[in-house]
Parts: structure tokens; sequence; C-alpha cells
């Protein structure tokens, strides 16, 4: 199942990087990658809970990344590099990208997320594997301070906000 998932998780995580990049050094970059794709990986297993809802993703494609480079203002040029260079761009899912933007600025959240997994058929979603994710020490915060800053990733975790507090809490009743 992860395998299925692997080009979303990756593309969505390296966007992440890209729009909200960490300063510091390669050993800042590394810790910061870890923590978007652990971000990432986390939304992705939440977005898509079964092997059929990761088949349907891979026929009918995850979006891509316009609507994020407009909100963010990150809009890339197509053709600046050769398109080639941002065919990756296609295989970026807006919806995991702002739950993911969502877990990174809330470690609460990003607590019963991570919980959530146990539910699934994700077998392999222990809180320890998301140790950078849910319990990041001062390294990983100042290596990651642009990515987990909340006023940044406001426009990006808004989007999709509320679909990720309905999945954390499926049959909660509405109140009128």
């Amino acid at each position: 199942m992860q395998a299925d998932l692997s080009p979303v998780i990756a593309a969505t995580a390296q966007w992440l990087t890209r729009a909200f990049p960490a300063s510091g050094g390669a050993l800042a970059s590394a810790l910061c990658e870890v923590q978007a794709r652990q971000a990432v990986t986390v939304a992705a297993w939440l977005r898509y809970p079964t092997e059929m809802d990761a088949a349907l993703l891979g026929m009918a494609g995850p979006g891509g990344s316009a609507r994020l480079d407009r909100v963010t203002g990150a809009d890339a040029a197509p053709g600046d590099d050769g398109d080639d260079a941002h065919a990756w761009r296609t295989w970026v899912d807006e919806v995991v990208a702002s739950w993911a933007a969502c877990l990174l600025t809330d470690p609460e959240l990003a607590g019963r997320a991570v919980a959530a997994l146990a539910e699934g058929s994700h077998s392999t979603g222990t809180p320890a594997e998301f140790r950078r994710l849910v319990a990041p020490d001062d390294g990983d915060l100042r290596a990651a301070a642009l990515l987990r800053h909340p006023d940044l990733l406001a426009p990006v975790a808004g989007l999709h906000h509320s679909q990720l507090l309905d999945r954390l809490h499926p049959g909660r009743t509405l109140i009128a």
C-alpha cells in the first residue's frame, strides 16, 4: 500500500519543502524534509486509507500543485527549466498538502492524526515512526521554522482543515 502512495507522498513533501524551505545548511534541510515527509505520509494515509482509495488515486491522479502555488504565491512558470523539470508537480495532492500543513502547525492535531492511523489499514502507523512530527525537538523546530510557522502555512492549511477535522471525528452528530 505504501508504494502506491509513494509518488504522491514524495511530490507533496517536495512541494512543502520548496514552498517553506529550511535555512541553515544540509542538516537543517534533511530535518525539514523528514518532518514534511512524516506529515505528508500521515495525511496521505488518512486521506487514502484503503487499497481501493490508493488505486482510485492512481487512476484519477492527485490534481497537481497549481492552486497551492497560487495560494502561496509560489507560482512555478512552466517551461522555465523545461516542462520535465516541473512534471513532479502533477503528483502533488492539494488535500494531502493542506492536511500536512495542519499537522505541522498543530501538535495536538498531529497526535490525534497519528493515533487515528491505528484504526485504519496502515498497521505501521506507530507514534515512534512519526516522532519528528508529533514530538519535535528544538533542532527539528529550528530546522523547519518556516515549515511549521502557523501564519505562513495558514493559507494552505485553511484550504481543507475542516475536512481533516471531519476525518478525525467520523460519525459525530451535527447540532443545528
